[in-house]
């Protein structure tokens, strides 16, 4: 082993790749903060703040139409497509947990609002599932597990927003419930490109994949 090798990769299992059991899980992609039409960086432009200029760029130049095309390839599978989405049932978001309300409540994120609405590129069509989290994880407050095994689902390729927080959260929580994960690298963003980085590489240390859109295409429709 070299001393630029990471041990923990010895670890790790190899991935059995079988479109047969691959699901689409796409995390958040709604106007509250997936968009930059969306209350979140309407905000931000309000206060004077650029922080949000990586983050919506990222969204409308490379992950959005890369989700779009994926969603595409899992059509043509005839595989699962999952949309998650993250918003409270009322404006006042009493029903998230504590540390989601303030954040919820400030954009405008309830159920019948603009802002909690997937965005219309990705808007979901007959066939595709919608679950509706008020947690960071999917696995917390929604029916996806059970939803999923259904389906028979146990390779899950995720995307969306934000990278460091529900994407990751859920992909850890799958990884833990024994689903073979791929963060889908491009076609996921957040806020700062470091907790990016970060997230990609500490995920696949030992909790899953990660791969481009142009991988996971040609490893699905390769398998098929």
């Amino acid at each position: 082993m070299s001393a630029s090798q990471d041990y923990i990769r010895d670890y790790m299992s190899d991935p059995v790749i079988d479109a047969a059991g691959a699901a689409l899980v796409i995390i958040d992609m709604q106007y509250a903060t997936g968009s930059r039409q969306g209350a979140l960086e309407r905000s931000l432009k309000a206060q004077g703040s650029t922080v949000g200029d990586y983050r919506f760029a990222r969204i409308e130049t490379m992950v959005l139409p890369r989700i779009v095309k994926l969603r595409q390839v899992f059509h043509q599978l005839q595989r699962p497509v999952v949309h998650v989405t993250l918003g409270a049932t009322q404006p006042d978001a009493a029903d998230a947990p504590r540390h989601m309300r303030k954040l919820l409540a400030s954009c405008s994120n309830y159920v019948g609002s603009r802002e909690h609405e997937i965005l219309d590129e990705l808007k979901p069509v007959p066939g595709e599932h919608v679950l509706r989290k008020t947690t960071v994880g999917a696995f917390a407050s929604t029916a996806i597990d059970s939803l999923l095994r259904s389906l028979r689902v146990d390779q899950l390729y995720l995307v969306g927003v934000s990278t460091n927080m529900c994407v990751e959260t859920t992909a850890r929580e799958a990884a833990d419930r024994g689903y073979q994960v791929t963060l889908v690298e491009d076609g996921c963003a957040t806020t700062f490109e470091e907790l990016h980085q970060v997230t990609m590489r500490n995920f696949q240390r030992l909790f899953g994949r990660v791969a481009s859109v142009e991988q996971v295409t040609a490893e699905l429709v390769g398998d098929a």
